[in-house]
């Protein structure tokens, strides 16, 4: 019998069991470095995807700006539901993502009552004190860890932002009294607060798996931070020694970019060196990978974390250079184009629009998102995918599984229903009797809307001819193009 190389076998797996999902999957090893490799188990761990910053904390960009905020942008946040977690983290690993990236921990901002949201990190209970982690913010986290060991996803987890998005270092400081820069000086007390947040995240033990984190196979690295630029060799090289003393499982990413850090390279407790590119650092081509492999010259693993906001010809000129650039053997063990955003509770995606105009990439592609070649970036993303398994090109696509039809008030106002992983067009159907006859009312339905507004938009109306009185029965089917999924649930009504 011919054994298939790890990767391989983790690919076509959907396939030899027919599309179907593996609940229950446990990791059997945690994520090694043997040089500038990765290993799971024997093999080599490389990976290719659309980086997911929103796992575990939502922009809500339907619901515009927030004026109280006075940083002049004003965004409102809100906490993914289970089904929207378990939901994001199908699409991913079904179409093919074996790793991802996702955002900082947030912390507390004077705005944040106003703006009706909350963070991870609080400020100390008392002036002076450590900084507090949000119960409430944390489960949302753990649930984001438990659903990846489940199906298949290892995670990178950074800690705080160099950036004030999402409450950063700035942020942070602002709990002492001190600048922003103090956060890099380790004399500092923002520089401890720090420090205090590793410990309390690192230790912390998940209320779903009863794990502590250190020991959760699931997450594959710990970063120092978000694109900790103005990173200092005392700064990285306490935070890692700190990181490894409480954590020996897991490795862990210097979150320095745009620069190789010589003391990095030398340091015993950093295992990953990674960069960013964007045209706005001008080093968004793939003749950067060559130059990072130079720099790194095998001493670390390398990661692009983050690349994006261009054409999808450019991007697909990066990716292949992540796949195939060597130098002295060594290649890019992974590589993220900026960056997705996943199905809504209630139906449509979330979406994020940047400053160049190009919007954040919904999985599978939507003819919608054509003037943002989102089908484009996903097929050159699984093409990728592929041929780090030692594929030519990607296999086909899942079978979609039944998507989720919500309660419905008034079928002429809106049938709400969460689409399903790797769902590109819907069949609404409709009944007077919940064992049929079924009567289609919509047919290739899409809610692959690049902007959805649900404040204000519906996915679907019935505008047929219907009676007061009469008890409806609704149900959808999800198709893309290897099959159709099974009916989701049957939502009744009575029509006002």
């Amino acid at each position: 019998m011919t054994l298939l190389p790890h990767a391989l076998l983790r690919l076509l797996l959907p396939a030899l069991l027919g599309f179907v999902a593996l609940p229950g999957y446990a990791f059997d090893e945690f994520i090694t470095r043997d040089g500038h490799r990765l290993l799971e188990g024997s093999q080599e761990f490389r990976f290719a995807g659309i980086h997911a910053p929103e796992l575990h904390r939502i922009e809500d960009d339907a619901r515009g700006t927030c004026a109280a905020d006075p940083r002049g942008w004003g965004q409102y946040f809100r906490w993914p539901t289970a089904d929207e977690q378990t939901n994001w983290i199908k699409s991913l690993v079904k179409s093919g993502h074996r790793a991802m990236r996702v955002y900082v921990l947030s912390v507390a901002t004077p705005s944040d009552a106003e703006c009706g949201r909350e963070t991870h990190i609080l400020p100390p209970a008392e002036p002076g004190a450590m900084p507090r982690l949000n119960e409430a913010a944390m489960v949302h986290y753990d649930r984001m860890i438990a659903l990846s060991e489940q199906y298949g996803l290892r995670l990178i987890l950074p800690f705080i932002d160099h950036w004030k998005w999402w409450g950063g270092r700035e942020q942070l400081a602002a709990f002492y009294n001190e600048s922003a820069d103090d956060f890099y000086d380790t004399n500092s007390k923002t520089y401890a607060a720090y420090q205090d947040i590793i410990r309390q995240v690192i230790n912390r033990t998940n209320t779903i798996t009863g794990r502590a984190y250190k020991d959760e196979k699931a997450i594959m690295a710990w970063e120092t931070g978000n694109e900790l630029k103005a990173s200092t060799e005392p700064f990285v090289r306490k935070t890692a020694a700190l990181i490894k003393q409480l954590d020996s499982n897991h490795l862990v990413i210097d979150g320095t970019y745009l620069k190789v850090n010589k003391f990095a390279l030398d340091d015993p407790n950093v295992d990953i060196i990674s960069n960013h590119f964007y045209t706005t650092n001008d080093n968004n081509n793939p003749e950067q990978v060559l130059q990072d492999l130079q720099a790194i010259d095998g001493k670390k693993v390398y990661l692009i974390g983050e690349f994006g906001l261009r054409d999808a010809d450019g991007l697909n000129a990066i990716m292949q250079a992540a796949v195939h650039t060597e130098h002295n053997g060594a290649r890019a063990a992974g590589a993220f184009i900026w960056g997705f955003r996943g199905h809504r509770h209630n139906g449509g995606f979330y979406w994020h629009k940047e400053y160049t105009g190009h919007y954040s990439y919904h999985i599978p592609g939507f003819p919608e998102g054509e003037p943002n070649e989102e089908r484009k970036v996903v097929d050159l993303v699984r093409k990728a995918q592929a041929q780090m398994a030692g594929l030519d090109s990607a296999l086909p696509l899942p079978a979609p599984e039944p998507p989720v039809l919500r309660a419905i008030a008034d079928p002429r106002v809106r049938i709400d229903f969460m689409g399903a992983p790797l769902g590109r067009r819907y069949r609404i159907e409709r009944a007077t009797n919940m064992a049929g006859p079924w009567k289609v009312i919509g047919d290739n339905i899409s809610d692959g809307l690049q902007e959805y507004r649900p404040y204000e938009q519906a996915l679907f109306r019935d505008t047929g001819a219907l009676v007061p009185g009469q008890m409806y029965y609704y149900r959808v089917i999800a198709i893309n193009e290897s099959g159709e999924s099974d009916p989701s649930n049957i939502a009744q009504v009575v029509l006002p």
